[in-house]
């Protein structure tokens, strides 16, 4: 390994390590990856914000790559789909990157082609809504057309982050399953949360870091467990738990039901004014109809309630 490769391999690994620090059950934000990590006393950025290719002047090769999640005019971002979404649920193995500009000779394009025939293993923040991100890592360079102008992207597997050369094919595959889930259960609770302005639906908590996008129909179920915003509410975690745990219930009329249970339970004023306090009220809406919980949906979860009460 030459003194540069050392580098960029020490340069990766502490930028891995604030990755794991970081994005611990939520995503990244456009903040997080423009304060980047310390390396050697220095602070790098994650990505050149203005661009979507991003190779540190001290690097050898490339470090990250980013695919962005945009507003769409007037429309609301989780109405649309994109493409490398598209992609990767529907299990393609190679997902596209679009070049930079339409010259492939540019510097962004040649790092490119360069990660790819070094098999440099890449940082990918792939956007699930306006500002957020996912990180996929390791990621490489799988393909590079001039004529397309695209870059192909393949998948290794997270536990295999010092990992050196693109896996073979049994790996990628069982590595884009992973991403698939990781893309289906981020870009759902984005979606949710938003469209209630960040805000538990029973308590009104306003602290996007403690909510939960939860399912009222589990995403199991092939009929109405679809991952659609009028399939969730966003919870606190105790209010989550309670939720799957069948000691609240809400009814189709979005009324909410506290368990006999929980409701016979004396023990301070979590449960006195968090959950208790909560019987009878209703749900706080979206700003959107079409976003508003399904009664159906809501109908046949408080079956599952009442039944376990």
């Amino acid at each position: 390994m030459s003194g540069d490769d050392s580098v960029d391999a020490a340069m990766r690994q502490a930028a891995v390590a604030q990755l794991d620090r970081l994005a611990a059950g939520r995503p990244l934000s456009s903040e997080d990856l423009a304060a980047g990590f310390l390396f050697r006393g220095e602070r790098i950025p994650l990505v050149n914000p203005q661009r979507g290719i991003f190779k540190p002047r001290v690097m050898r090769h490339l470090l990250s790559i980013r695919t962005v999640y945009p507003r769409t005019g007037a429309r609301v971002w989780y109405d649309d789909q994109r493409r490398v979404h598209d992609q990767i649920h529907r299990g393609e193995e190679l997902v596209d990157y679009a070049f930079m500009g339409t010259n492939p000779d540019a510097a962004d394009n040649r790092w490119l082609k360069e990660a790819m025939e070094a098999q440099i293993p890449v940082l990918y923040f792939l956007g699930i809504a306006p500002g957020r991100y996912t990180a996929i890592y390791p990621s490489f360079i799988a393909g590079w057309s001039a004529s397309e102008l695209i870059a192909k992207i393949g998948f290794g597997m997270p536990i295999a982050a010092s990992a050196t050369a693109l896996p073979p094919a049994p790996e990628r595959r069982y590595a884009l399953r992973l991403v698939s889930q990781r893309l289906h259960q981020a870009t759902f609770r984005e979606a949710v949360l938003t469209a209630y302005d960040g805000r538990c639906a029973i308590s009104r908590l306003p602290e996007r870091r403690l909510l939960d996008a939860a399912h009222i129909i589990a995403d199991g179920d092939e009929t109405l467990g679809q991952p659609i915003v009028a399939n969730g509410l966003p919870l606190s975690k105790v209010h989550h738990a309670a939720f799957d745990a069948n000691l609240i219930g809400i009814d189709a009329d979005y009324r909410i039901h506290v368990s006999e249970q929980l409701f016979a339970m004396n023990d301070g004023p979590m449960l006195e004014q968090g959950i208790k306090a909560m019987r009878g009220k209703t749900l706080l809406m979206p700003g959107r109809i079409i976003d508003r919980p399904d009664r159906d949906r809501l109908a046949a979860r408080f079956e599952y309630y009442q039944s376990a009460n």
